[in-house]
């Protein structure tokens, strides 16, 4: 078939009368047990934002936690057991519960059968089931951290983590359930892309957030076991004093962190090639173009997904490998960084002689911008050899981290937030708010993060409780950066949260995108589409330029 801009009824939704022109969160009910046990992969998206807006609030609290107690050196508010222990819990918390599912376990749920034209994923029940994995595999971690805390680090480097008296191994089985939900929801958006889209949506049609949730999910259903057999090796050798890992039984530490780093530098791209698709449908809708360079872009993801398998030795050039090996890490580090820079690239070429309409998810994207590529250059710097060793284990890597995982996750978080929440919700919100919080967050996201750079730079070691007088003061700076950011998250809670109660109706298509998504109601209904559906125009990425077309309102 031929795709065109014409009406089509290919791939249409079942028609019925009951389910046309209402929410599926009103024709499913409005029931507590209507939500727990739906299929409904809508609701099944919000369900999981609303436990990942709350684990990201958790995480917060312990890192503004940290920030206090680093004020000032020697004590501030706690001992340096629990400063361990509070570290320990942010790291746990904000990677496992926020920054890995954030994106694609809540906008790909929610966004993924709308961009292919279909009604729903391709195991509903697998679905859900992965929802519950997930909250069992939290409870697990939460529990096993609070009950007499965990103070190994996030990274659970062993011979510590087989050592220590706190409770490792229930934390570790939470992150192996968490695993489960991993792979469950990856196997689910692989097998909806083969098989679900409808008729005329070839693959080099499908959105390039489709493309970045699909890399994502090859990562996860190929790392993610890696993960979850090597916290059940840690756990038993926690618990029964086995010698894998322990060099005083014959064990090696060096081989927990290959394959610790094996599946945490993939994991790296779980979190971040869901957010490289997010901005690019963001850049070509408020650029109101085509995504300039489409095919690239998402070659790049793939490209990105399958050398990320090849790099994780840059996180250990000081644990003793060869230089060759060193070599080869650095070489593949940078090869990755070739495919970041064609996304920039095609980015800019999108906004370039674009009629930009500067919303709230666009300022997001700005300051995604600046976090991917400053953030990526310090890694193109870390993996550099002579320049990790100095910076190894300094609040150098510390900041690079934030920089270019936690800033650029949390900045295509928001930008997602903000431009599906009308689809989501069918709500508008405050548009000057939303600038108003954007800019508090970039602004204090920077001044939380760049002062851990230069502290780094000057050789202060990350993890520490204490330190010199002389880093006091880039200390305070950050910490006062990190207020900033907090209460610009506030001030979010509090329009989006008035939105939902008090927002005006949204239409179908308030942005004016040519993304399929926007065809259906706001919020869709039950089987997302009512009747015949809009095929895409021929162009890659169904943009219209203004100078060529006016932009339709979806149908």
């Amino acid at each position: 078939m031929t795709p065109s801009s014409s009406l089509d009824t290919a791939g249409a939704a079942p028609h019925d009368e009951h389910h046309d022109h209402h929410p599926s969160y009103l024709v499913d009910g409005t029931t507590i047990k209507s939500w727990l046990l739906t299929v409904d992969h809508k609701r099944i998206g919000v369900m999981f934002l609303f436990f990942i807006l709350l684990f990201f609030l958790v995480g917060g609290i312990f890192a503004l936690l940290i920030r206090v107690e680093l004020l000032t050196p020697g004590p501030t508010i706690m001992d340096a057991m629990t400063y361990n222990r509070t570290f320990t819990l942010h790291g746990l918390v904000m990677i496992f519960l926020f920054m890995i599912p954030a994106i694609p376990a809540v906008f790909g749920n929610f966004m993924l059968p709308l961009m292919l034209g279909a009604k729903d994923v391709a195991f509903p029940r697998l679905n859900l089931a992965s929802f519950y994995i997930y909250l069992t595999g939290a409870v697990f971690m939460l529990w096993g951290m609070l009950n007499g805390g965990l103070d190994t680090g996030w990274t659970f480097y062993t011979p510590y983590s087989t050592h220590t008296t706190t409770t490792v191994a229930p934390v570790m089985f939470g992150a192996f359930i968490i695993g489960f939900s991993s792979i469950a929801t990856g196997i689910n958006f692989i097998v909806t892309c083969h098989t679900m889209r409808a008729p005329g949506i070839t693959w080099f049609k499908m959105p390039l957030f489709v493309w970045a949730i699909y890399a994502t999910s090859c990562i996860q259903v190929l790392a993610t076991p890696v993960i979850g057999l090597l916290t059940v090796l840690v756990a038993v050798e926690n618990l029964f004093s086995f010698g894998m890992f322990d060099p005083a039984r014959g064990g090696d530490p060096v081989l927990f962190q290959h394959l610790f780093w094996f599946y945490s530098h993939p994991a790296v791209y779980i979190m971040v090639l869901p957010a490289f698709g997010v901005m690019s449908e963001v850049v070509s809708t408020y650029s109101r173009k085509n995504i300039f360079g489409y095919r690239a872009v998402a070659y790049s993801s793939l490209g990105i997904a399958f050398v990320g398998f090849f790099a994780w030795g840059h996180h250990m050039f000081v644990s003793g490998q060869s230089t060759f090996d060193a070599g080869v890490f650095g070489v593949l580090t940078m090869l990755v960084g070739v495919f970041t820079a064609i996304k920039v690239f095609n980015w800019v070429g999108t906004v370039y002689k674009g009629a930009v309409e500067f919303s709230t998810p666009f300022a997001y994207f700005c300051g995604f911008l600046f976090f991917t590529v400053f953030g990526g250059m310090t890694g193109i710097a870390l993996g550099t050899v002579s320049l990790d060793v100095p910076w190894h284990d300094t609040y150098f890597v510390v900041a690079h981290f934030h920089f270019i995982m936690v800033g650029a996750t949390i900045m295509a978080f928001l930008a997602s937030l903000h431009y599906w929440f009308p689809k989501m919700f069918g709500k508008t919100y405050h548009e000057g708010w939303g600038l108003v919080s954007a800019a508090l967050i970039i602004l204090g996201f920077n001044a939380t993060f760049i002062p851990q750079f230069l502290v780094g730079n000057n050789g202060m070691p990350r993890r520490y409780y204490d330190y010199p007088e002389r880093f006091q003061a880039l200390n305070v700076a950050s910490t006062a950066g990190a207020s900033l950011l907090a209460f610009g998250f506030l001030i979010i809670a509090f329009y989006l949260t008035y939105a939902l109660v008090f927002g005006e109706a949204s239409g179908k298509n308030p942005w004016r995108s040519k993304g399929y998504e926007w065809v259906s109601e706001s919020p869709p209904p039950t089987h997302n589409f009512v009747g015949p559906q809009v095929t895409f125009p021929e162009e890659p990425h169904f943009y219209v330029d203004p100078k060529k077309a006016e932009v339709p309102d979806a149908v």
